[in-house]
């Protein structure tokens, strides 16, 4: 009986933090209220995380030489829990930014213990390239406990960078050994100072941090030229979306249609007045204004491209230089038109909750919900293209037209109608595309300026008339940019690609694809 008394004696005893420590929790200096933190974490008593806790929501109070808990008119023993009552003239402990920070690892570092694994999960994440050498024993702890393969390899990391600081030599080793597999451009920062004999003394552990961070240097770089390519597909998807419309314009009319880019213009514009009309009556779904949009945004670049047909271009098939200056005037117009409607400066078009955050795949590599919605629909776009100018009858119509004008006019294709429905066509797809560029860029009336000549750079590489070079030319030049610009710049890359499609033109005139048929003109 007596033992069992002393076993639950001691086990009491051991649940409860210690009393002094909890004490210099109230001291002036906050170095004192650290180090004091910093001891109560490496015991990690059950009773820490509830101190802890309720000094981050200055709730902590002093009390003469006593520490306690307030809650509301009720008061606990901060050391023990016991109840007591709230004491007159109790004080609030100070607690600045630097004792919330250590407060905020503190607590991250007392969840790793939790039974909840999720819990334990969001703790390990936290504590990365957040943690000191006095971290070191509690690390070392919950790294024996745990079990879950989510979990082990993050407090794995944490405990190697507890121990970069060890006094041990062999202990630093084997902390920037476990490094060297780090893919976080955090890591490298903490390894950079060992690779300086001022920050560390011992060759091997200096010439294993140099290893670990030209091996980061390897997969960051890797990463970084990942993340190019990706945000390469996301504007070659948005030149696709525009250049879709001018390779059936151009190669059904042999039109230069600089108005192209107001095309897309009309289609953010579209965007966000649908975003204006649900905030105002629909405000609870929000969330679904951009499906909304996407008709509107089709149908209203649609209408635009048949008035301009049916007014302008019409008169001016053939004459090539004359239609390249109407339209450049038409462009001028409806930029005028959108200062007048909606104002000279850019509007907002906020992404919807389904299309905010990404997929992190590494530290440094993240890929946004907004591109990869929009890729998606630019290849949603093409598909339906696909299966209108080969499974269609106006499709048959158009390829014919833009194979051979006059045969196709002799056997009975009304071709002006064509003319027009192709021309409707191609600006309800540079509606969708401004659509999907509204979600990514300002949405202003000079918006379609910046993608006008990448558009037509896309259809001239790609072969007139030709949706597989159109795909073909918009990805490339996309992922060709974006890497060129990594290595030497926006303008630099401009200048290249410019140069190369020049080149490119010079040795093969007709793209990449050149249209099939007897006569092509």
């Amino acid at each position: 009986m007596l033992a069992l008394l002393l076993i639950a004696a001691s086990l009491t005893a051991r649940a409860a933090p210690d009393a002094t420590l909890v004490r210099q929790l109230a001291d002036e200096d906050s170095s004192t209220k650290v180090a004091a933190i910093r001891k109560l974490v490496q015991a990690a008593d059950p009773g820490t995380t509830r101190i802890l806790q309720a000094m981050a929501d200055d709730a902590l109070v002093v009390a003469g030489d006593r520490v306690l808990i307030a809650d509301g008119e009720k008061a606990f023993e901060a050391a023990t829990g016991s109840p007591i009552k709230m004491p007159d003239g109790a004080e609030s402990i100070t607690v600045n930014n630097r004792i919330r920070g250590e407060l905020a690892n503190a607590l991250a570092a007392l969840k790793l213990f939790d039974s909840d694994a999720n819990v334990r999960l969001e703790s390990a994440q936290k504590l990365q390239n957040k943690v000191g050498p006095e971290m070191a024993p509690l690390l070392t702890r919950a790294l024996e406990k745990e079990t879950d393969p989510r979990i082990k390899p993050l407090l794995a990391l944490a405990h190697a960078q507890s121990n970069l600081a060890n006094t041990d030599p062999m202990a630093r080793l084997a902390a920037v050994k476990a490094l060297s597999g780090s893919s976080s451009p955090a890591v490298k920062s903490l390894l950079l100072p060992l690779t300086e004999k001022a920050g560390e003394a011992d060759p091997r552990v200096r010439y294993a941090a140099i290893s670990a961070v030209k091996s980061i240097d390897g997969r960051l770089s890797l990463t970084e030229n990942l993340g190019r390519v990706f945000s390469g597909l996301s504007l070659g998807s948005i030149l696709l979306l525009g250049a879709l419309g001018l390779a059936i314009t151009y190669g059904v009319m042999g039109i230069i249609n600089m108005a192209h880019g107001e095309l897309l213009m009309i289609g953010a514009y579209s965007a966000y007045a649908m975003q204006s009309l649900f905030r105002a009556y629909f405000p609870g779904a929000i969330d679904w204004y951009l499906p909304a949009a996407i008709p509107l945004a089709f149908f209203a670049a649609a209408l635009v491209g048949v008035v301009m047909e049916r007014t302008v271009i019409r008169w001016l098939y053939g004459r090539t230089l004359e239609t390249l200056l109407a339209t450049w005037g038409l462009s001028l117009i409806l930029i005028q038109a959108a200062r007048v409607l909606f104002g000279a400066q850019n509007v907002e078009v906020a992404n919807p909750s389904w299309m905010s955050g990404g997929i992190e795949l590494m530290p440094n590599l993240l890929l946004p919900w907004n591109r990869i919605i929009i890729i998606g629909f630019a290849l949603f776009v093409l598909a339906l293209m696909w299966v209108l100018m080969n499974k269609t009858r106006l499709g048959m119509f158009v390829r014919a037209v833009t194979q051979n004008r006059a045969m196709a006019g002799c056997v009975g294709v009304p071709t002006a109608r064509i003319d027009t429905l192709a021309f409707a066509l191609g600006a309800g797809i540079a509606g969708l595309g401004g659509l999907a560029l509204s979600q990514i860029s300002n949405v202003g009336p000079d918006m379609g300026q910046g993608y006008i000549v990448d558009a037509f750079m896309v259809v001239v590489l790609g072969g007139v008339g030709q949706l597989a070079g159109a795909v073909w030319a918009a990805l490339g030049l996309g992922v060709f940019t974006k890497l060129l610009e990594g290595w030497s710049g926006a303008v630099i890359a401009k200048i290249v690609v410019l140069v190369f499609i020049i080149i490119f033109i010079q040795k093969r005139p007709q793209g990449l694809f050149a249209l099939k048929g007897r006569f092509v003109d």
